[in-house]
């Protein structure tokens, strides 16, 4: 009776402490006394009569002394329980004071031995009913016992803090502190002070010793495991049923114990550091997690072999209850073996045929509480031996436990105080994410969240239920996705890029550096269940990485190979199902498309650099870590797609564009101080030519650059000069622009005919069609065959003369009497080179320093430029007449003999400064040479291309037909303005 009147107690206790807990409750409470002072100033707008505001109010006055002050456990003990008409006086009832005095003390000593032993099951929920009955007792007589009262405090260096539901924890001391101030004086201060220092004692050894404590209970909670899988999986035999039955009962049994110290571990310890404040450490919080997954995997054993222990405990309680009544009936015996029958012993006798009586049948609550009332009273006079009286206690506990097993497990294993802790959650997620080993852990953390659910389903009102657990699942699923499934999916994504990119080595990822982790295992788990959603972490990351190949395919679809590649490793390494794209593929490495140059034409020639040889163009800078290169196979591929009739166009547009660099070109020759130095130096040329061996001099070339220096330069440092020269460098990049579309178109058309065998015979399907007789649809497919087998022999065989049109558009007016001031370009050639060179050997030397702004090892365009406009002057003749190469190769030969010429005479001084010297000045001079070197077998290439390696004689002839040409297609009319019109139509 006094165990059920605690347990009443320990109820009101929990009420008032969840009161005092709840500021939300208290604050909300509040702001409705403050409204109803509203109500009161204007009644009609609320719809409410004001003569029942008063009574309204009384009641919530009454409501909140009642309940919302947290006084409902004091109210309870505080009531009058002496009859006031002279009745029974329970106050001054000495015996009964005794008896309940004495009851007290016999429930404490039950349960002090059991409270922080591995056996303990129920000892702290009775000893906080103990504690309330001791303050009962006070509160009735008055009267304190200070031994057992310290015998109670003491209790608080095993158990400091008890956990009376959810983050609800109640300490011992403070209560009876408060509730008996009167007896808290017996105790000196240090006393009462050293209880508060062991509480923060033991919270810190608890925090040092969690991680051994997951361990010891891992191997303990991995062994119970076994135990219950080898014993519910074989089958049970009849001759050792008994023991087998004994041994499923211990089992059980352990796996609660297990489950409850668990619990109390998690409990304690998480709600120790919410009330005291303390911050907890990552280890501790993880150590935390580790065994919240063992509660639930107590639970989840308990419920996979459900059917097989339900089965057994049916057998174990009947066990017991055989065990418990042959007990009582040796008692029993001995009982009526006495003749002398009193009272008392007839009492004893009838408490046990009670007990055996209800001992025959089910094992449900009421019954074992009638068996407990009654063996409270037949075990009096002695009836059992202590030997006896020990066991019969044990079995009757079993009893208790094996009989309410479900509902003990489930109750030890409910984790829904998570609910006040989710802080721990993204640190539990981050430490997952970086132990990869242990990904299946996940199903019992989601397990104990879901564990909450039930509590918020509790709620009155639907709508507020509903909020709750909408809000509660977007909390968990957003710390879900930040801390697991978007870092998994950016992981997989970046490997997988690095996987396919191997050969750039853009990370480091040696296994032995940077660690190795096995993210495999996270797509092997299975679905996670979570309110009414199942988690596939699987789906989850093949959807992201779906959606990212496919949106970055559609921003570039040259790409599509990499992100197939990509998909392919992503099924292979993880085993993820990737969907294929399905988009229209750019099936071909094109590079810049063709389009877009010819659409930025004057864009692409400034930033791009031609290489004559290799027939490639080369990104001159760029913000990536890559440059962007264009070739043959490039421009090839650009015209399959869009198909052979791109190349008129770009070949209009590109003479779009020499038209407007032409003007420019046209502008810079007719500057009166540009003209004025080229007259001059034609007309020095000319006096000492045969003095020069009809050379032009390298001196004459230097003057005229540091001249055309002095007239000024741009805020980039550059001379007119430098410009011109780049001017010519963009001219000479347009026209190997024209000539890399030419070689892609043959390109191109080659590749279209390499299935046909034999070019020189091709068979006609249309009159082998014609032969065989065959339907008219047949025969129209078979003529278009033919025509287009025709288009590609011709287009194969032959390409169309870009180059022969660009100079016969723009020669006539190159070479008209209006432009003579043109005529002076080929003097301009030779300072035009040596700026070229000096440029070009600062590009080349800025390519082993780490700023690579302006490096370059290659401008080809140059040399295409200067050769394209002395085709269009028809200069060659007068230009090849300086022997300007001829000349600096003599010059600088010159000065490197003499050069080396003086290392020989330093060589006996030892001077080594001097020596170093002149070993740069050699060397020097030998980059110089070759670079002009370089320039001159450049520009012989180029001049290739428009014919310019033509002898004299084939020259004159040429011209002569041009002329006679020209007079005839022009007549007598009016002289024509320059490319007015396209060239290709």
């Amino acid at each position: 009776m006094y165990e059920h009147l605690g347990e009443l107690l320990t109820v009101l206790l929990t009420l008032d402490e969840i009161i005092d807990n709840h500021v939300t409750l208290k604050d909300h409470w509040t702001m409705y006394k403050r409204l109803l002072k509203s109500v009161h100033h204007n009644p009609s707008k609320f719809g409410i009569q004001e003569e029942k505001l008063k009574p309204f109010e009384k009641f919530l006055l009454k409501l909140e002394g009642q309940l919302l002050d947290g006084m409902i456990f004091q109210a309870c003990i505080e009531q009058q329980f002496d009859s006031l008409n002279g009745g029974i006086s329970v106050s001054k009832n000495s015996t009964f004071a005794e008896e309940f005095a004495h009851s007290i003390r016999s429930i404490f000593a039950n349960v002090e031995a059991k409270l922080g032993e591995p056996s303990e099951i129920d000892q702290r929920d009775k000893y906080v009913g103990i504690c309330g009955l001791f303050v009962l007792h006070f509160q009735i007589f008055r009267t304190v016992d200070k031994k057992f009262f310290k015998s109670l405090l003491d209790i608080c260096k095993k158990v400091p803090a008890i956990t009376l539901t959810a983050n609800i924890i109640w300490f011992p001391d403070n209560f009876l502190i408060h509730k008996m101030p009167a007896a808290a004086k017996l105790l000196d201060r240090k006393s009462l002070q050293a209880i508060k220092i062991h509480r923060d004692t033991f919270l810190q050894q608890k925090a040092q010793s969690l991680t051994k404590d997951v361990q010891s209970y891992y191997v303990f909670v991995s062994s119970w495991m076994m135990k219950m899988e080898s014993l519910l999986s074989k089958e049970q035999r009849m001759d050792m049923f008994a023991e087998d039955l004994t041994n499923r009962c211990n089992v059980f049994i352990q796996g609660f114990l297990y489950a409850y110290s668990i619990s109390t571990i998690i409990k304690t310890t998480m709600n120790l550091y919410m009330s005291m404040q303390k911050p907890m450490t990552k280890t501790s919080v993880k150590a935390l997690c580790r065994l919240i997954e063992l509660l639930k995997a107590i639970e989840h054993m308990f419920y996979r072999r459900s059917m097989v222990v339900a089965d057994s405990v049916s057998h174990i309680t009947q066990h017991l209850q055989h065990q418990a009544l042959n007990s009582i009936s040796v008692a029993k015996k001995r009982v009526i073996s006495d003749k002398k029958y009193s009272e008392q012993r007839l009492d004893v006798l009838s408490a046990l045929v009670l007990a055996e009586n209800t001992l025959n049948g089910p094992s449900t609550k009421q019954r074992r509480l009638i068996v407990s009332l009654a063996l409270s009273v037949g075990t009096q006079m002695k009836t059992f031996k202590d030997e006896e009286l020990f066991p019969l206690q044990v079995v009757m506990k079993k009893l208790d436990l094996i009989s309410e097993l479900r509902e003990r497990v489930q109750a030890q294993c409910d984790c829904c105080f998570l609910y006040w802790h989710r802080a721990v959650f993204p640190i539990y997620l981050d430490d997952v994410y970086e132990n990869a080993v242990d990904a299946a852990r996940l199903h019992y953390m989601f397990s104990a969240l879901q564990d909450c659910v039930p509590a918020m389903m509790h709620s009155r009102h639907l709508e507020s239920h509903e909020l709750l657990l909408d809000c509660y699942d977007k909390e968990i699923m957003d710390i879900l996705n930040e801390h697991l499934l978007d870092k998994l999916c950016k992981e997989i994504e970046k490997d997988l890029r690095l996987s396919v990119h191997t050969h750039l080595k853009l990370d480091d990822r040696n296994p032995f550096k940077v660690g190795r982790k096995d993210l495999a295992l996270f797509f092997s788990l299975n679905p996670i269940r979570f309110f009414n959603r199942f988690i596939d972490i699987r789906a989850y990351v093949t959807h992201y990485l779906d959606k990212t190949f496919y949106n970055l395919t559609t921003v570039a679809l040259h790409d599509w190979a990499t992100y197939s590649e990509m998909r392919n490793l992503a099924t292979q390494r993880y085993g993820l199902v990737m969907t294929e794209a399905h988009l229209p593929s750019q099936t071909l490495e094109q590079g810049l498309d063709v389009l877009e140059i010819m659409r930025n034409i004057h864009i692409f020639v400034s930033r791009y650099l031609y290489n004559l040889n290799n027939q490639i163009f080369i990104e001159r800078t760029s913000n990536n870590k890559h440059l962007n290169t264009i070739n043959i196979r490039h421009i090839a591929n650009s015209i399959r797609t869009h198909g052979t009739g791109i190349m008129n166009t770009t070949v209009n547009f590109t003479y779009q564009f020499l038209k407007k660099k032409f003007y420019i070109f046209s502008q810079f020759m007719y500057d009166e101080h540009i003209k004025s130095r080229l007259i001059k130096d034609i007309r020095f040329f000319r006096e000492i030519k045969d003095q020069n061996d009809h050379k032009y001099p390298f001196d004459r070339a230097e003057k005229f650059n540091r001249g055309i220096r002095k007239l000024g330069i741009t805020p980039e440092g550059q001379s007119y000069l430098d410009q011109f020269r780049q001017l010519i460098s963009q001219i000479g990049n347009a026209m190997g622009y024209i000539r890399m579309i030419r070689s892609g178109g043959l390109h191109c058309s080659s590749n279209a005919i390499r299935f046909v065998p034999d070019l020189e015979d091709i068979v006609s399907f249309e009159e082998l069609v014609k032969e065989e007789g065959l339907a008219e649809e047949t025969l129209r497919a078979a003529r278009h065959l033919d025509s287009v087998l025709s288009d590609h022999t011709r287009n194969s065989a032959e390409g169309t003369e870009y180059f022969k049109m660009l100079v016969d558009v723009f020669a006539p007016e190159f070479r008209r009497p209006k432009n003579i001031h043109l005529r002076n370009f080929y003097i301009i050639v030779p300072p035009l080179t040596l700026n070229f060179v000096e440029h070009s050997i600062s590009c080349k030397e800025k390519l082993n320093k780490k700023n690579k702004i302006g490096a370059a090892f290659t401008d080809d365009g140059f040399a295409m430029g200067v050769a394209y406009t002395l085709k269009l002057l028809d200069q060659y003749q007068e230009f090849d007449s300086l022997h300007w190469f001829q000349s600096v190769r003599e010059k600088y030969i010159k000065e490197i003999r003499a050069v080396a010429k003086q290392q020989n005479v330093q060589s006996t001084s030892q001077d080594e400064k001097l020596l170093q010297t002149m070993n740069l000045t050699q060397k020097r001079l030998e980059v110089y040479l070759q670079e002009f070197e370089l320039l001159y077998f450049s520009l012989s290439s180029a001049r290739i291309f428009f014919r310019a390696d033509k002898t004299a004689a084939e020259e004159n002839q040429e011209k002569k037909e041009k002329e006679e040409e020209t007079k005839t297609s022009n007549g007598d009319g009016p002289e024509s303005t320059v490319c007015a019109d396209p060239v290709v139509k």
